[in-house]
């Protein structure tokens, strides 16, 4: 009865913190009935309680001497300096573009007959003795009957359309020996309790960098590009954990 008892308590206890908590919700929307929904004050983004400085891969610092006399600066951003991306953390935008339409029809049948027959017309004479070792008396002109006959039927139908157009800033993370640029890219939106995330990985020529600082996704090897989200309206187009389970170790 004590165990009942704390087990009743727990219970309790989390409702209670889990009513507080909507509650807290509730009445914030109360108190704004009629009215427009506040917007967030201008503050300096340094003092916000969970903000994270940014920490991403950089070239190594190289000394540049500064020669006398001169008006122009070693390694700066000139005119007739090319202007793409190729050191370690510069920015490349990457265009993605894909428009694919695939039917496969696949049809298949197997058909199988077997039949098998044995007989002993005439063994020395020792045929009419096979009812000594096998435990009844039988016909020694049909010892073995068999037939069988199988079927199968397979047929498979697989449609696919897929458009994705979109524009992502990438930042290279490596330089490979050879010369190729490892770049990554990844990009959140949030609309209302709904967040879409995109990313997209992979290697990259420096001669496929257009002037503009472009790449088309078509040119990027080992790419890896996700689309997707998470959010009230993905977690209500899931499965439940459990029907999840139970697809994966259930074998009918």
């Amino acid at each position: 009865m004590k165990r009942t008892g704390n087990a009743g308590l727990r219970v309790a206890l989390l409702l209670g913190i889990a009513i507080a908590g909507s509650g807290c919700q509730i009445f914030n929307r109360l108190a704004h009935v009629g009215e427009e929904p506040p917007m967030t004050q201008i503050q300096n983004p340094v003092q916000a309680p969970h903000y994270t400085p940014v920490s991403l891969p950089m070239p190594a610092e190289v000394p540049r001497p500064r020669p006398p006399n001169s008006l122009w600066r070693h390694g700066a951003r000139a005119f007739f300096k090319d202007q793409r991306a190729m050191r370690v953390g510069d920015l490349v935008t990457i265009t993605i573009s894909i428009d694919e339409n695939a039917t496969l029809n696949n049809t298949t049948t197997h058909n199988r007959t077997n039949a098998t027959d044995s007989s002993i017309g005439a063994f020395l004479g020792y045929e009419t003795s096979l009812s000594r070792v096998l435990p009844e008396t039988i016909n020694p002109g049909s010892l073995v009957d068999i037939d069988s006959s199988t079927a199968n039927t397979g047929t498979g139908t697989i449609t696919r359309d897929e458009k994705i157009n979109l524009s992502i800033a990438a930042v290279i993370t490596q330089k490979l020996p050879n010369g190729n640029l490892v770049v990554l890219g990844r990009q959140e939106i949030r609309v209302n309790f709904e967040v879409r995330q995109l990313q997209i990985a992979g290697i990259v020529r420096p001669e496929d960098i257009t002037a503009g600082n472009t790449i088309s996704s078509d040119k990027i090897a080992e790419a890896r590009i996700s689309y997707g989200g998470k959010g009230h309206i993905s977690d209500l187009q899931q499965p439940r954990y459990g029907q999840q389970i139970y697809d994966i170790i259930w074998p009918f």
